[in-house]
């Protein structure tokens, strides 16, 4: 209990705190502060008035010590905002995105600096550039970079050079349509520049990628805007690179020239499986016609595959199905990484039924030609489909005749 004063006079005891002046009487304006704090009051005439409380704090600290401008007795410390703890968190989170977003713009472009460029730009008078996008995409028996027990264990034989054993026409549209794969069999009995009306293969086989555009230009009236060329070797090397590709087999093929003995039903095919499937062309009652769906149907079914999550989001999968691509890839020099980029992308549309995958209109299968049994066009319809494809006409459908049955004998 804090002890009082008393006054000189009546002894009376002064208020608690108040103090006397020097003749005994109460003291004016003295100032007193209450020892636990509540606060400090002045005397002023008659009475005492109180002065504003302010946190004692601020005179003598509180009990822990801190000093000038702590918080009151009892009270914490407040805590670090939870923020601050986070930063480094998210500065982590940031940058492996950053890391990511930068393999995966890498890993394409350097493969794209491992393919071989040739010239495919034919000489003379070509027809007039499109609004859409035209590419040729072209499969050959090349076995360049087979070694001797790949060639046998894919069955490809020992011939030298390469020759077309697919030939597809790409059409990516401008403006609104779907993007389209069009077959041009193999035996296609068209004018070659300079040589005799012959097999379309024979043009590649007369003068390389440059004569083979030169024959399509011709016969389709379309400017060819770039050219994209993958060998047996490469084809089976993305194949393997992806662990293998899905693939429905309509019915059983036992092709010992193609190297397989396939059951029918959906699976998954290998790259040495794969690569006989696209080839078959004895096990198919439809011969190069029905050859040349299943090479449709397998490219599109690979780039299903390799727009996957499994592919994508695994680091040497993805590193190596796009390598895998380029070490079997021949391309125009003239064709860019986009244009192949346009072409992969028309592959996956009709992967998703979101582009068509059709056949130029056929008369024939068994027309007669000095260069013995050859496909006949179905001149028509092959004109007005392209037409279509010269005018970037919207392409919602397949135009008629391009499901590959002959319109005639």
């Amino acid at each position: 209990m804090t002890p009082r004063e008393t006054h000189p006079d009546d002894a009376r005891p002064l208020p608690q705190g108040q103090r006397a002046g020097a003749d005994g009487t109460p003291a004016d304006d003295v100032y007193t502060v209450d020892v636990r704090g509540r606060g400090r009051q002045a005397r002023s005439g008659t009475g005492t008035r109180p002065l504003p409380v302010t946190d004692p704090g601020s005179y003598a600290g509180d009990a822990g010590g801190r000093g000038r401008g702590s918080r009151g007795r009892g009270q914490a410390a407040p805590t670090p905002p939870r923020r601050r703890r986070r930063r480094p968190v998210l500065r982590l989170v940031a940058l492996v995105i950053v890391a990511w977003l930068a393999f995966m713009a890498f890993t394409p472009w350097h493969a794209w600096n491992e393919v071989t460029k040739v010239d495919t730009t034919p000489a003379g008078e070509r027809p007039a550039d499109g609004p859409g996008h035209n590419y040729l995409l072209v499969g050959s028996d090349s076995r360049e970079g087979l070694t001797d027990a790949q060639k046998k264990e894919y069955a490809t034989g020992n011939a030298e050079g390469r020759r077309t054993d697919s030939i597809i026409l790409v059409h990516v549209p401008e403006g609104g349509g779907k993007s389209a794969l069009i077959s041009l069999p193999r035996d296609s009995f068209v004018p070659i520049p300079g040589r005799d009306s012959n097999k379309i293969n024979a043009a590649f086989a007369f003068g390389g990628p440059k004569l083979l555009v030169n024959t399509v230009e011709q016969v389709t009236d379309l400017r060819i805007d770039g050219y994209v060329e993958i060998g047996f070797a490469g084809f089976a090397s993305v194949v393997d690179s992806l662990g293998g590709v899905d693939i429905c087999v309509k019915f059983p093929m036992n092709d010992k020239k193609a190297g397989i003995n396939l059951k029918k039903g959906c699976q998954t095919l290998d790259g040495k499986n794969a690569l006989g499937y696209v080839r078959a062309r004895y096990s198919d009652p439809r011969g190069d016609i029905g050859r040349a769906d299943r090479q449709r149907q397998f490219l599109a079914a690979i780039m299903k595959k390799a727009a996957t999550p499994s592919t994508v989001l695994i680091p040497t999968r993805y590193w190596g199905f796009t390598h895998a691509s380029a070490e079997g890839l021949i391309v125009g020099e003239d064709t860019s990484m986009t244009d192949a980029g346009r072409v992969m992308l028309a592959m996956r549309a009709v992967s998703r039924d979101e582009g068509l995958s059709l056949v130029v209109p056929i008369q024939s299968e068994s027309y007669q030609t000095s260069a013995g049994s050859a496909v006949k066009w179905d001149t028509e319809r092959a004109k007005a489909l392209f037409t279509m494809l010269r005018n970037d006409e919207p392409l919602e459908q397949a135009p008629p005749g391009t499901d590959g049955k002959p319109s005639g004998g």
